[in-house]
């Protein structure tokens, strides 16, 4: 749906009503716009860049990613999400920083390592990145909308708390 591209920032993309098909394709043409064709995709002054795959980076990897969650940890397998898909478009406005009130920004250590979350207070909505080749670009992982459960926020704000100085 053409409109879509014409979504701002806290706006949700027109998608519930679409097809399959449809929606696939106005999504992809706002992943497009705002990933694939995108000259400037950074964070910090830092290139983005997809999670390698085997050691393949695909673009299609990430938009699954952005649009599908998790329904089978066992077989990994991915049904599509509403939630995230309704704000695929938020991505970029986030990394672009343009919202700078009510936003958290701060890189912790995990058991996988160093991520980078941005974690937009008022809409809930949380951006994962983690920092690699000596801290010179991202791989983005995920970004999803917690869907306002005090839990998910609570489990956030913890991360927020063990927070290293500075962001990766």
């Amino acid at each position: 749906m053409p409109l879509n591209l014409l979504k701002n920032y806290n706006q949700l993309l027109d998608i519930a009503g679409l097809s399959h098909a449809q929606r696939i394709v106005s999504l992809k043409g706002v992943f497009g716009r705002d990933v694939i064709d995108n000259k400037n995709f950074t964070f910090l002054n830092k290139k983005i860049t997809p999670t390698p795959e085997d050691g393949v980076i695909e673009m299609e990897t990430l938009f699954r990613h952005l649009t599908t969650v998790v329904v089978d940890p066992q077989t990994k397998q991915r049904d599509f999400d509403i939630h995230r898909s309704q704000r695929l478009h938020w991505l970029k406005y986030h990394l672009e920083q343009r919202k700078v009130n009510n936003v958290i920004c701060f890189t912790v250590k995990e058991p996988e390592g160093y991520r980078t979350y941005i974690y937009d207070i008022d809409e809930k909505y949380v951006i994962v990145l983690e920092p690699k080749y000596n801290n010179t670009i991202y791989f983005l992982l995920t970004a999803y909308h917690l869907r306002g459960r005090d839990a998910q926020r609570d489990k956030m704000l913890k991360k927020y708390k063990r927070r290293i100085d500075g962001i990766l």
